[in-house]
């Protein structure tokens, strides 16, 4: 079932269209709506790609005002970590952080608080919204190949998941919880080349990630990132899995009038995907 929000979106917006229960929300944006000048225009919500401050700031405003949430901006590495929110949980700055040597925060969040939206950042990397189906318990994973692949049999889809059932089974305490997940835009699997050590990143975990990479000789291989999440997320035993199916319509290289790409446009800004408990 399609899915409102409180405020109207720009049209080209997404909303996951998943069976989530009514008090859960999610959107992701897309270059429409903000103030931000070229290559960033206009809806850049990336504080840390060169883009001017208070363009930034103006479109996190934007943001929040179509939420009618606070998102939680994270500053993401590619790394396994995970952040719990809750409703004081201040937002990273990620340029005021690089420059006081401070180190990154993470590459999912969680809550079971309502008001305050898990958010990551994307600009090519595959974005991943998890929530129960009695709507207590949601997350948000940035999960780029790094991420994804991870260390050993933990990738962050994983370490999200290790998290999301606890604390789900805390607040509702029984042992079935139910788990929905949806993918966000992409890199599509026409445009991801990547080389030797992506691949055995992947299949050295599990042999039968093979199928997911297509030769293009000399070392070279375009991965099927989208396809890649569906096969961990099965492994965790989640298998309603929604949105990205790996189809052209969400790539994000193959589209530069709506998504914002790093690998098609080196300077890139950056989309936000959220998901929050309403009140």
């Amino acid at each position: 079932m399609a899915q409102t929000v409180d405020v109207s979106l720009p049209p080209d917006w997404l909303t996951p269209d998943w069976p989530a229960p009514a008090n859960v929300r999610a959107v992701c944006s897309t270059r429409a709506g903000g103030v931000s000048v070229a290559p960033y225009d206009s809806l850049n919500l990336g504080d840390h790609v060169g883009d001017d401050p208070q363009h930034v700031a103006a479109n996190r405003v934007i943001f929040q005002q179509v939420l009618g949430a606070r998102p939680v901006f994270l500053n993401q590495v590619h790394g396994t970590a995970l952040m719990q929110l809750d409703a004081d949980t201040v937002e990273a700055n990620l340029t005021t952080e690089l420059a006081q040597g401070l180190p990154a925060v993470a590459d999912a969040a969680i809550t079971t608080a309502t008001g305050v939206a898990c958010t990551i950042m994307v600009a090519d990397c595959l974005p991943v919204l998890f929530s129960t189906l009695d709507g207590r318990c949601v997350a948000a994973a940035h999960a780029g190949w790094r991420g994804l692949a991870g260390q050993g049999s933990s990738g962050i889809l994983e370490e999200t998941y290790k998290t999301f059932s606890a604390l789900a089974l805390i607040d509702k305490a029984q042992a079935d919880i139910e788990i929905i997940a949806w993918l966000g835009p992409c890199i599509g699997p026409q445009a991801f080349e990547v080389g030797d050590e992506v691949r055995t990143a992947f299949v050295a975990h599990d042999a039968q990630a093979a199928p997911l990479f297509a030769s293009q000789g000399g070392g070279k291989w375009l991965a099927n990132l989208p396809a890649l999440a569906h096969q961990r997320l099965a492994k965790l035993g989640i298998h309603r899995v929604f949105g990205n199916d790996g189809s052209a319509q969400w790539c994000t290289v193959s589209q530069p009038s709506r998504f914002f790409s790093h690998r098609r446009d080196g300077v890139s800004g950056r989309l936000a995907v959220s998901i929050w408990r309403a009140a």
